[in-house]
């Protein structure tokens, strides 16, 4: 059923998050941050150019060393990173935005050439197969370390404090990130935990640490600021679910876990967000639903505004066309052309390709 008076270009309030449109940035990895992780001049740049999205959820944020997963990624645990982000929400907020920080673990997707020669930790020592892109290039990922019992509850410390230092930062909130195969939805897998503790084996064990997670960020920053990424059946990075029975009974008992924390929203990424399984979780998670349609294809403001108007979405999370277009609520209202995407510069270092797009108005 649509729903009256609503559509993409109309305000929305999250939790303690009042937005002026309902659509969200994507968590986007471009690697601009160098060697210390610190947020520098690009970066400001680049986020306050996308001001006028209704909610941006940064790249993926690393809350301790061990866990960066790329080269050039930013974190969020020194003073200079937290100063850094503060600059960014700063700007931000100077043209009218709201920005959350996504706080990321890596887990096993990772190398120590990426993250200082520090372990690779996981749910269980059992390594992707496929090679990590590091600062001395390709590399087979190596057997992570199976984080014990009292590590994994360092795990979640390591979260609330980041979440901490994001609000210390500025920034609006954050949003952990339980999806795409890093070391959240490690333990969420069953083909990444074979773990025999309390956080392995049964839907509901595997489902323990991102609930203890999400509960602890909640209770230090607060749950309306708060929002969790997931992506069932999103089959990334060995963290595979090819069980829908399963995948029903694990997030379903996350879910069911989270819903009294009244969090600010549920952002799912799957290929189908109309369909039954997302619908399900939403139902389940009672909050608000940012949708994602994935990585295979580029949302389309076509696909972006009949999300919101079927109400089968509170928000439309996108990627591609954000990364093209720092002024994309204004062209998709006005439905003038898009820039296209540079897609070989995603990754490279400088402005090229990151803060050059060019507006529909100067200035």
């Amino acid at each position: 059923m649509s729903q009256p008076d609503v559509d993409l270009f109309s305000p929305v309030i999250l939790g303690d998050l009042e937005l002026a449109n309902r659509v969200a940035m994507a968590p986007l990895t471009r690697m601009r941050s160098g060697d210390s992780g610190v947020p520098g001049d690009l970066v400001v740049e680049h986020y306050a150019q996308r001001a006028s999205i209704g909610l941006i959820v940064t790249e993926g944020t690393y809350p301790n060393s061990e866990s960066q997963a790329f080269v050039g990624q930013p974190g969020i645990v020194t003073d200079e990173q937290v100063a850094g982000w503060r600059r960014v929400a700063e700007a931000v907020h100077a043209r009218g935005g709201r920005i959350v920080v996504q706080v990321m673990h890596g887990g096993r997707v990772t190398h120590p050439d990426t993250n200082g020669g520090r372990r690779v930790v996981a749910a269980s020592a059992i390594a992707i197969d496929g090679v990590a892109r590091t600062s001395t290039g390709k590399h087979p990922y190596p057997v992570p370390h199976a984080l014990t019992t009292e590590e994994v509850r360092d795990v979640v410390r390591d979260f609330r404090r980041a979440a901490e230092r994001a609000v210390e930062a500025g920034l609006d909130g954050v949003e952990i990130h339980g999806a795409n195969g890093y070391l959240l939805h490690e333990f969420l897998a069953p083909s990444s935990n074979v773990r025999d503790d309390e956080y392995g084996g049964s839907p509901e064990n595997r489902a323990r640490l991102v609930a203890e997670v999400v509960t602890a960020v909640a209770g230090a920053i607060g749950a309306g600021r708060v929002g969790l990424r997931i992506s069932p059946e999103h089959g990334i990075q060995d963290a595979l679910e090819p069980d829908r029975d399963d995948v029903l009974a694990t997030y379903g008992a996350l879910l069911d876990r989270l819903r009294p924390l009244g969090l600010s929203y549920l952002s799912v990424l799957h290929r189908e967000p109309a369909g039954d399984l997302v619908q399900e979780l939403r139902r389940r998670s009672c909050t608000h639903l940012m949708a994602n349609s994935g990585f295979s294809t580029v949302t389309t403001r076509d696909e972006a505004v009949a999300l919101i108007e079927a109400a089968h979405a509170d928000v439309v999370a996108v990627g591609r066309p954000v990364i093209a277009n720092p002024d994309l609520v204004e062209r998709w209202a006005g439905e003038h052309p898009e820039n296209e995407p540079r897609t070989h510069l995603f990754y490279a270092p400088g402005a090229e390709g990151y803060t050059d797009y060019p507006a529909l108005r100067a200035g």
